[in-house]
């Protein structure tokens, strides 16, 4: 193996749920101490928060001494001009080099042993990913592109935020019998209501994508930082939550310098 090559990799993406150290599932804890290497990304100043509740789960399934290495890489930033589909691609690469760059580097400081990696067939690198990899994550498009592919690819389940969302309003997220959508700010603000449903959950939206729509006969449940101590849920008629939600948003941005939420909208008959 030369100074600058990886060792065939098994990678494992982790659900790791949306902030409350109780969503770590016992799948979850043993895969996370079974790793070699949890990469674990740097988002800015703005965002150390996360960073910081990522090193808190650690901590609290991951033994003192003798765990895995925990290995942190900054994220790139994406582009916002430009086609959408194009912005996003180059993004992916860019984060799959970083990961390769990150963990080529620790090997060439000697921060992955080699007489360690060279009694075992792959190096175990593992990322926590915020709710679940399988809903409006790409952390798998990302492990994709990672070149040499990896020899094994393990997906551990998290809770996701929608889940964090019902449970934190004590509400079913579909009527009986009734279908529903999960969707984006962005879907939403383009494309209006989606037809054939009157349930909606909406993530990634920066926007308040849900002010763009007429608010009578709509009902919405709101939360941010879900499982997080600062947790803050709203919930009502479009037309009276829709302004103390737009409030709520913009005054804990302003405190926390960054914000994660999502809401579900339903159509009343």
């Amino acid at each position: 193996m030369n100074a600058h090559a990886l060792p065939p990799i098994a990678l494992a993406l982790i659900g790791i749920g949306s902030g409350h150290p109780g969503h770590l599932t016992q799948q979850a804890a043993e895969a996370m101490q079974a790793a070699d290497v949890l990469l674990l990304p740097h988002k800015g100043d703005e965002k150390a928060a996360l960073l910081a509740l990522r090193h808190s789960l650690c901590a609290a399934v991951l033994p003192p001494t003798g765990g895995p290495v925990l290995l942190g890489f900054d994220m790139p930033e994406r582009a916002s001009d430009g086609d959408y589909l194009a912005q996003v691609d180059v993004w992916h690469a860019a984060i799959a080099r970083r990961w390769q760059a990150a963990l080529a580097q620790a090997l060439a400081d000697g921060r992955l042993p080699r007489k360690t990696l060279a009694h075992k067939a792959r190096l175990r690198v593992a990322l926590l990913v915020w709710g679940d990899p399988s809903l409006y994550d790409s952390t798998l498009r990302i492990a994709a592109r990672l070149q040499p592919a990896p020899q094994q690819v393990q997906v551990v389940p998290g809770i996701t935020a929608l889940q964090a969302l019902t449970a934190a309003h004590a509400i079913a997220v579909n009527e009986v019998g009734q279908p529903f959508m999960v969707t984006t700010g962005r879907q939403l603000r383009v494309q209006g209501w989606p037809p054939g449903v009157d349930t909606v959950a909406v993530l990634l939206d920066g926007e308040c994508s849900f002010s763009t729509l007429p608010p009578e006969g709509i009902h919405i449940w709101w939360g941010a930082y879900l499982g997080m101590p600062m947790q803050i849920i709203d919930s009502g008629p479009l037309a009276e939550a829709g302004p103390r939600i737009l409030q709520a948003r913009a005054q804990a941005r302003s405190t926390h310098g960054w914000i994660m939420d999502i809401y579900l909208l339903r159509r009343q008959a």
